[in-house]
C-alpha cells in the first residue's frame, strides 16, 4: 500500500456545544477531516504508514496479523508465568510487567524502568519473531533515509523501559477508562525529561495484540481535546477519564482488536478500551509509545 501524501490532513475547527443533559459541557478541541481520522489497516508490515501517524497525516494504522500466533501465545504464556509480573486495582484487577511513566517523577520512572529490565528481558527476549525488533527496526530502516535516529527515551544517560506487558481487567462501560497519552507528557514532575518535547508534537500509542477474547475493541475519538476542556475537567496533566457525557456528540470509532493485530495511533485522541464480553477471557498487550523528539529524532518510552 502507498504512503499518504506528504500534506497535512484538513481539519474541521471545534464547536461551542451546550451542556448535555446532566450538565457536563462536551469536550473541545481539535477534530480531523474524514480523510485523516481512520485506522488503516494493512496486510503486512509498512514501516511508511507508522510515519504517517508520526508526522500527523493519519490518525492510526493497523498490521493485521503482522505478529505468528505461535510468538503471541508464547509472550502471554511467559507474561502470565512471571514472577515480576505485577498488580494494580483490587475489584477488577488488572496486572503488567515493565512501568509506566504516568503521574511519576523523571527519576522514578527511571529507577522502576532499571528494575524491571531483567524481568522484561526474561519475557522478551529469545523469541523466533520478536515483534519488538521487528517493529522498530522496520521503522529505523526507513527514518534512517530521512536522517532521523530512532531510540529510547534517556535522561543523564538512563534509558527509559523499553515495553510494557498489560492486560486490564475493568468490567464497567470501558476496561480501560476514556483518555488521551499527550496530557500525561505535560507532568510538572518530569519537566526535565525529554519525553514533555514529543507533546509538542503527535505522541504515538503503539499496540501488540497477544491475546484478546469476546470484546476489547478499542473506541477512538475523533477529538484531540484543548487545554480549556482538560482544565475544565480537572485533567491537564492526567487525560484520565473523561466522562463519557463529555463526548456526547463527537465521532467515535470501533476497531476490532485481534491476536497478532499491531495498532498504532495518535495517542492525543480521547480512547477507551472495550471490556471483554467474557470476563474469562483475557486481552493482554505488549505496548509503548513513540515520537518526534526533535525534526531528526523518534524518541520511545512506557
Amino acid at each position: 500500500m502507498t504512503t499518504q501524501s506528504e500534506q497535512p490532513a484538513m481539519v474541521t475547527p471545534p464547536t461551542t456545544t451546550a451542556a448535555s443533559d446532566d450538565g457536563v459541557t462536551p469536550v473541545t478541541g481539535w477534530q480531523g477531516s474524514s480523510d485523516y481520522f481512520a485506522l488503516r489497516e494493512y496486510r503486512a508490515y509498512d514501516p511508511h504508514a507508522v510515519v504517517d501517524v508520526l508526522r500527523g497525516r493519519v490518525a492510526g494504522v493497523i498490521f493485521r496479523g503482522m505478529v505468528p500466533q505461535e510468538t503471541c501465545q508464547e509472550l502471554a504464556t511467559r507474561f502470565w508465568a512471571s514472577t515480576h509480573r505485577k498488580r494494580r486495582g483490587v475489584e477488577a484487577p488488572g496486572y503488567y510487567l515493565g512501568t509506566y511513566h504516568y503521574h511519576k517523577p523523571t527519576l522514578t520512572y527511571l529507577h522502576e524502568s532499571e528494575e524491571v529490565a531483567a524481568g522484561l528481558d526474561a519475557v522478551l527476549d529469545g523469541l523466533p519473531a520478536d515483534p519488538l525488533t521487528a517493529f522498530y527496526g522496520g521503522l529505523a530502516d526507513v527514518l534512517q533515509r530521512e536522517g532521523v535516529t530512532v531510540r529510547l527515551a534517556e535522561h543523564d544517560g538512563r534509558q527509559a523501559c523499553r515495553a510494557l506487558l498489560r492486560s486490564w481487567h475493568g468490567q464497567g462501560e470501558y476496561a480501560l477508562a476514556p483518555h488521551d497519552d499527550r496530557s500525561q507528557c505535560t507532568e510538572p514532575q518530569q519537566a526535565d525529561f525529554e519525553i514533555q518535547r514529543v507533546a509538542e508534537r503527535e505522541v504515538a500509542a503503539l499496540n501488540i495484540c497477544l491475546e484478546n477474547g469476546g470484546g476489547g475493541r478499542l473506541a477512538y475519538w475523533n477529538i484531540q481535546p484543548d487545554d480549556e476542556s482538560k482544565r475544565r475537567l480537572g485533567l491537564h496533566y492526567t487525560g484520565s477519564p473523561y466522562p463519557l457525557a463529555s463526548l456526547s456528540g463527537i465521532e467515535m470509532k470501533w476497531v476490532d482488536v485481534n491476536a497478532g493485530d499491531v495498532y498504532v495511533f495518535n495517542g492525543a485522541h480521547v480512547h477507551a478500551v472495550e471490556p471483554n464480553t467474557d470476563p474469562a477471557l483475557r486481552r493482554t498487550t505488549l505496548a509503548g509509545m513513540l515520537g518526534f523528539r526533535d525534526d531528526t529524532t523518534v524518541i520511545s518510552w512506557t
